[in-house]
């Protein structure tokens, strides 16, 4: 069943709510904050009700339910503890094209109560069609819990600006961008606050483009930072990189300009130099532009380069950080990268440079976890390599494909058995180290191959 979430306007019109009784009750109170014109059908009433009728607050004819009741109402919500009363409220009403709500009877309902949610006139409402209002309220305390107590007054002092933007700047895609632009920002009781000064500006008078170097994590939409969401939802050009997932593409905003800027497996259909000048080109036209990275722009993203870049420029950028796919790989193993018995340090390096410094004293070769990204499709290499340079045959490695995902996939072995595993779908990575022994251990007595429920 597809419901379509609404928001009714219901000052002054009219309302009939047959039953007077506790689920009567909870009713009321979400009626009456809307400014309906109530009335009440109930044979008895609580004393909350008749207090209610007596402040005038709401009309109680004290008398069973009557068909006529219906006529000339907006909506109507059956709330009795017979259900044959309820059943003819419901029917009367679809014989007059009244939406109804009968309380806790999914059939007989054209229409659900949401669990609110509620900072001013700002209202989040949570519906499950009825089928659990618990699990509804429970997500209503969760969101409360999270949102600022203030959002109502900031909303009010954003909604004064608005309509000032909509008043003085004309129709068109430069007033859009600064309305979301208004949105993102903090709005201090000064008249000569930034916030103001800009929604006050002519358009394109403060209109200056930025980079954004964004991490968009190891995949799962779940581990974008607040940050990286937040740009990415605004910004109106999106550089990405060919890894990002298109469940995070999709959050972008409407119009936003989307190019792949990737490089997969050797192939280069654009060079890092015209990478560059595309960030540089979309800023000039002062535009905000998201250089969106898989994992952390700041390992092995190039970010060095393109931050030269810019500067060379004169564009001003900033680096919003994301969780890295090494940290995304071990949580998936469910091992630490470090552990005060095996392992001090962590090692982070691609497969073109993961070979062992021969010269290492062998104590401190091993007293890390190594950490290996794109370390290829052929492991038997880099495994010759480091057991040549003194690490043992026997040292724990587990390889991870597309870490995060729904499709993740993980492969536990020993150096010595590394290079005979099957080739890896992209993106892999390796971890290797005394640290995840009893993971690989554990992943030894069971199948070689495991994959990501």
């Amino acid at each position: 069943m597809e419901l379509l979430p609404i928001f009714l306007k219901l000052e002054g019109r009219h309302g009939l709510l047959v039953g007077a009784g506790q689920v009567a009750l909870e009713k009321i109170g979400s009626l009456l904050r809307t400014g309906i014109q109530l009335r009440v059908v109930a044979p008895e009433a609580r004393p909350e009700v008749r207090q209610l009728a007596a402040e005038g607050k709401l009309e109680w004819l004290q008398r069973p339910f009557e068909t006529a009741d219906l006529d000339g109402n907006f909506l109507v919500i059956a709330a009795t503890d017979r259900a044959d009363v309820n059943a003819a409220v419901y029917q009367g009403a679809v014989e007059r094209n009244i939406p109804c709500n009968s309380v806790d009877d999914i059939p007989n309902c054209d229409f659900f109560f949401g669990s609110v949610v509620r900072r001013g006139d700002l209202q989040i409402a949570i519906s499950t069609a009825g089928e659990s209002p618990a699990l509804a309220q429970r997500l209503r305390r969760e969101i409360d819990e999270q949102l600022p107590e203030d959002l109502g007054a900031w909303l009010s002092a954003l909604g004064t600006l608005r309509r000032e933007v909509l008043a003085t700047h004309p129709r068109g895609e430069e007033r859009k961008l600064l309305l979301h632009t208004l949105a993102q920002r903090q709005i201090c009781d000064s008249q000569d606050c930034a916030t103001r000064r800009l929604a006050r500006a002519p358009l394109g008078v403060h209109k200056k483009g930025h980079v954004y170097l964004t991490g968009a994590g190891p995949g799962d939409p779940d581990l974008l930072t607040v940050k990286a969401l937040r740009v990415i939802q605004t910004a109106e050009v999106i550089l990405h990189d060919d890894l990002v997932p298109p469940e995070i593409l999709d959050l972008r905003a409407p119009g936003a300009v989307m190019v792949n800027v990737g490089k997969r497996c050797g192939l280069k259909n654009i060079t890092q130099e015209e990478i560059n000048a595309l960030m540089v080109e979309h800023a000039r036209d002062g535009r905000k532009v998201v250089r969106l990275k898989s994992g952390d722009p700041l390992l092995f993203g190039r970010a060095a380069e393109e931050m030269a870049a810019l500067r060379e420029a004169g564009v001003p950028f900033e680096v919003v950080p994301g969780i890295t796919a090494g940290f995304a790989a071990a949580s998936s193993l469910g091992c630490s990268l470090t552990s005060r018995m095996a392992a001090s340090n962590v090692i982070l390096s691609t497969g073109h440079h993961a070979q062992s410094h021969h010269h290492a004293p062998l104590p401190a070769m091993e007293d890390a976890t190594r950490v290996v990204y794109m370390p290829g499709r052929d492991l038997n290499l880099l495994a010759l390599e480091w057991m040549q340079a003194g690490l043992p045959a026997e040292l724990p490695c587990a390889v991870v494909s597309r870490a995060s995902q729904p499709d993740e996939r993980i492969w536990t072995s020993t150096l010595g058995d590394l290079g005979s595993l099957e080739a890896v779908e992209a993106p892999s990575l390796l971890i290797a180290g005394w640290a995840i022994e009893e993971i690989c251990a554990e992943g030894a007595r069971r199948p070689a191959l495991s994959v990501r429920a």
